[in-house]
């Protein structure tokens, strides 16, 4: 009854989500693409081939690059495997398509009512489901099961908010999380809690972000900025959401930069320490108003999207730049001395910090890191990054560690060590995934 009322609400909800859809395709075309795929209805044919057909849905861009990791490990394990590749944002899906080779589908998740999943299971007739990190979806798990498509969740997470919010509405998503073949969870208190919502069979993998590599060509254009700033300092606010920018752009002013300091930067007088301050928004519908919020609170401010290769002149005595451009996170962290983690400030759980420890970047993070809570804490512990109360201290230690003295050179080696001992999480899987289809497909 519980299921029949949600499939009714999901219904109910469609023109709903074509009106969502068509707001945020204003800033974001990518979202008009494809519509009818949102609601079942697929004109690309089923990939052919001798292999089994693997289904990775990765709802945005977070997931996407974690699958990435994941899906270099599966095809040297399953090297006849078809690729299915389903997102649910713009973002998640233009990286997706990175990742397609020959054979391989990309297309929208459907939206979760009883039609749009069975036409969906109907006609690309996977051989697995594996869901990244947190995507369950009731009638998704219910179609699955009915129709014996093993369902696993990878590089699970399942935060006590989370878990709470999933106990209030137990009755609906628990039989989700019972109908999962497996989760492989990246941490022991996420597999606790993974199994007290009623997942049966929990493993600890780790975290497939251990093993991404940063990218040599952004490390090197990064280091290449560094020393086009001739030795100004770079304090990075990473992945912001809405109100972080706000509060940073108020403690930059209270810094209370005088004229005659400014001037000193702009006539390269090095032996001011005044650092450049870099913010990269963590949604794209969000860089022109971030650059716009900027300019208003009276800063200088550069735009990385209208320069290739090199700043222009004026970029290297702007107040502050925006990264406004996807895929560059390497070159980001590469250039920041510091980075203050997004999403931690304001009460948003944070974001992946594992990027910036593996290009030696330390980070200070806001009190909210509930989304990513292993790994800040062995971050913590680990000498990679500090904790701080709030924004206005972030940029105090931020500043501190931005002059780059031994507590700045210590995290930074910190950081790398990190990153480099918490690896293997992709080659656990993808076998993982090799002895469920086995056990349950009988495919080699």
């Amino acid at each position: 009854m519980i299921l029949a009322l949600y499939s009714l609400a999901t219904w109910l909800a469609q023109p709903l989500l074509r009106r969502k859809l068509r707001r945020r395709g204003v800033a974001e075309p990518g979202y008009l693409r494809a519509v009818d795929e949102r609601f079942g209805r697929y004109t690309t044919a089923r990939p052919d081939g001798r292999g089994p057909l693997v289904w990775i849905h990765a709802v945005s861009l977070g997931e996407t690059r974690a699958a990435a990791i994941l899906l270099a490990a599966l095809r040297e394990r399953l090297p006849t495997m078809r690729l299915l590749l389903t997102h649910g944002t713009a973002t998640g899906r233009a990286e997706g398509q990175k990742l397609l080779g020959a054979g391989d589908v990309q297309v929208w998740q459907p939206w979760d009512t009883r039609g749009a999943t069975r036409r969906f299971l109907t006609h690309f007739k996977p051989d697995v489901g594996l869901l990244m990190e947190t995507e369950i979806w009731p009638n998704q798990m219910h179609e699955a099961a009915a129709r014996g498509v093993p369902m696993v969740l990878a590089n699970a997470r399942l935060s006590e908010k989370s878990l709470r919010g999933a106990q209030r509405a137990g009755l609906l998503l628990r039989p989700a999380y019972c109908a999962l073949t497996a989760a492989w969870a990246q941490s022991e208190a996420d597999a606790a809690r993974l199994r007290t919502i009623g997942v049966r069979q929990v493993d600890v993998l780790g975290n497939l972000k251990f093993d991404a590599r940063p990218d040599a060509a952004q490390q090197a254009l990064g280091a290449r900025w560094r020393a086009a700033l001739g030795g100004r300092p770079v304090v990075m606010l990473a992945s912001s959401r809405e109100g972080e920018e706000v509060e940073l752009l108020e403690q930059i002013k209270a810094l209370a930069l005088d004229g005659q300091a400014r001037a000193a930067i702009k006539n390269e007088v090095t032996a001011v320490n005044a650092p450049l301050w870099l913010i990269v928004p963590r949604h794209p519908q969000r860089f022109a108003e971030v650059a716009d919020l900027a300019r208003a609170a009276g800063f200088e401010v550069a735009q990385r999207s209208r320069w290739a290769d090199a700043p222009s002149p004026d970029a290297l005595t702007a107040d502050v730049w925006i990264g406004e451009t996807l895929g560059e996170m390497t070159l980001y962290y590469s250039l920041a001395d510091v980075a203050l983690l997004g999403g931690s400030f304001a009460a948003l759980g944070g974001q992946n910090l594992i990027e910036a420890a593996a290009c030696g970047c330390p980070v200070v993070m806001g009190p909210h890191t509930f989304n990513f809570a292993q790994a800040a804490e062995l971050a913590e512990a680990a000498g990679a990054a500090r904790r701080v109360g709030d924004m206005a201290a972030g940029v105090a230690a931020a500043l501190a560690l931005s002059q780059r003295g031994p507590a700045h050179a210590a995290m930074s080696r910190a950081a790398l060590d990190f990153a480099g001992a918490h690896q293997g999480a992709a080659a656990r899987t993808a076998d993982a995934l090799a002895a469920v289809l086995e056990r349950t497909k009988g495919l080699p």
